[in-house]
């Protein structure tokens, strides 16, 4: 392999990209409480705009439950505001210093819409890293024209570029799927658990005639 050629460079890019993607997707509202949901939120404080992790401590109590222990009783209001006029559409509720968000169930025109977010923000990784590949690929046509390089060299560094490109694709789309999963295993829950209480009460329903009957 060349020198002159730097290929761990491009792949660390493409690799950034792709934790930048897990980082954004980890925001997501999928029904489930997840303390990264409030990592894109800023709250005007101290003369910055500061991530609530800055300013508090960040908790799960509970499976749909985010609570914030506010360190400075003077920027619960303000870490309640922020949480309230973000796009995750909750209803925080203030106890002293803590904020507690309560998270609801997704109805499923929200699941489609989360659905279609999610890929939207997977197709525009997916372009930031073919743009990263082609940038390589005119470093190596530069490095080929300046006969720095061989043809054979040539091809063997796109080559391994392209390999780098398909496996960080390949990545997202695994990423892409498996929080596709969760969004649909969140709202299938939300339907069975209820049917599971009434199948329960309508057993419960019909021992009850039989030990009337029996009587």
């Amino acid at each position: 392999m060349s020198s002159e050629f730097n290929e761990k460079n491009y792949s660390l890019k493409m690799e950034k990209t792709n934790q930048s993607f897990r980082k954004d997707i980890s925001t997501l509202r999928t029904g489930r409480a997840n303390a990264s949901m409030l990592d894109m939120i800023k709250v005007d404080v101290y003369g910055q705009q500061m991530p609530i992790n800055q300013i508090g401590t960040i908790s799960v109590p509970e499976a749909r439950m985010i609570s914030v222990q506010v360190w400075d009783q003077g920027n619960v209001n303000l870490v309640d505001k922020s949480i309230k006029e973000s796009d995750l559409g909750v209803n925080p509720q203030i106890d002293g210093q803590i904020v507690r968000i309560r998270i609801p169930d997704l109805t499923e025109e929200r699941r489609k819409d989360l659905i279609k977010i999610l890929k939207v923000m997977g197709e525009k990784s997916k372009v930031a890293i073919r743009n990263i590949r082609r940038e390589a690929n005119e470093e190596i046509k530069k490095l080929l024209k300046e006969k720095k390089i061989s043809e054979d060299e040539n091809k063997n560094l796109e080559k391994n570029i392209q390999k780098i490109t398909d496996e960080n694709i390949l990545l997202i789309d695994k990423v892409i799927e498996e929080k596709e999963k969760e969004i649909l295993q969140v709202w299938i829950n939300s339907i069975m658990l209820p049917l599971s209480w009434m199948a329960m009460a309508d057993g419960a329903k019909k021992k009850r005639k039989i030990e009337i009957l029996d009587i």
